[in-house]
């Protein structure tokens, strides 16, 4: 199949894209070209400001995708200036756990369904949640739920994980600085970013449809992170309500997501056990 990747060259996006080229399709990166592309083997690439419906309808003029991933979906507008100057036939698009709007265990993909909820066309909004809904909203306006799939994640982590996150607790930790960890126990959700970037290969196959949630099994809490790294680097944490605000605060209570519609796509996820604590001993040796 010929795929159309936006975004794609960091993070979970390098074992995404190097899964389609492994399972044989004719993969196209689309990116601000702030980033060399990082692959070998067949693969095209092309600079585009997403944002430009000029810039998109140039760089796509007289091509087809089998499919989009569309891994920088922040907004509706974002939505709309992509597909309605590119030619394809499935949209996948990288959405996110945080389209949910209560907090429990076990949430499931109808507690959030954009085809009820208003939309609205914006630019990308500071509510990183509102702007992944109303993303969503405009994707089904614009195509109609056959073509439509949403992804959706909790928390991803991995060794290349830009965003610091973990690193922030090693850091605080080996440098004696104090951190307001407003939530101990909160039992959070995780997903490694190779998972999540072989999930979505394995989706580009198929042909379902909807929203699916993906995420690894089980639930880890900021107390049982901390107390790791303590042991392993043989510091203690300074936890004070006056230090630097940690990661993940404002997560309360146990927060999971049902994976039983992963599942029915043959798609099999780790539990975070299995992974979390090497991944914490790879920022404390690095």
């Amino acid at each position: 199949m010929k795929i159309l990747v936006i975004g794609g060259t960091r993070f979970f996006g390098k074992p995404m894209v190097r899964e389609l080229l492994y399972a044989g399709h004719d993969v196209t990166v689309a990116t601000r070209g702030l980033r060399t592309v990082p692959y070998n083997g067949k693969l095209d690439s092309v600079i585009i400001d997403k944002t430009d419906p000029l810039s998109v309808s140039s760089a796509f003029a007289g091509k087809y995708y089998d499919v989009i991933i569309d891994k920088v979906a922040y907004s509706s507008n974002d939505v709309k200036s992509l597909v309605e100057n590119a030619a394809f036939g499935r949209y996948i698009q990288m959405s996110s756990c945080s389209v949910y709007q209560t907090v429990h265990a076990a949430i499931k993909e109808e507690e959030f369904d954009a085809s009820g909820y208003e939309l609205k066309w914006i630019d990308r909004p500071e509510d990183y949640s509102e702007g992944k809904r109303q993303a969503e909203c405009a994707a089904l306006k614009l195509l109609g739920p056959e073509r439509c799939l949403f992804v959706r994640y909790p928390v991803v982590v991995g060794e290349n994980d830009y965003t610091g996150r973990l690193q922030f607790y090693v850091d605080h930790i080996i440098n004696d600085q104090p951190m307001n960890v407003d939530n101990i126990d909160a039992q959070i959700p995780f997903i490694h970013e190779r998972e999540a970037g072989l999930f979505i290969a394995h989706l580009a196959s198929s042909n379902y449809s909807g929203a699916v949630n993906g995420s690894s099994h089980g639930t880890i809490s900021p107390r049982e992170l901390i107390d790791h790294i303590e042991n392993t680097t043989h510091h203690k944490a300074i936890i004070d309500a006056g230090g630097d605000p940690a990661p993940y605060n404002g997560i309360y209570g146990v927060q999971s997501f049902c994976t039983e519609k992963a599942g029915k796509t043959g798609f099999v996820f780790s539990n975070v056990y299995e992974w979390i604590y090497n991944l914490l001993d790879f920022y404390c040796y690095s």
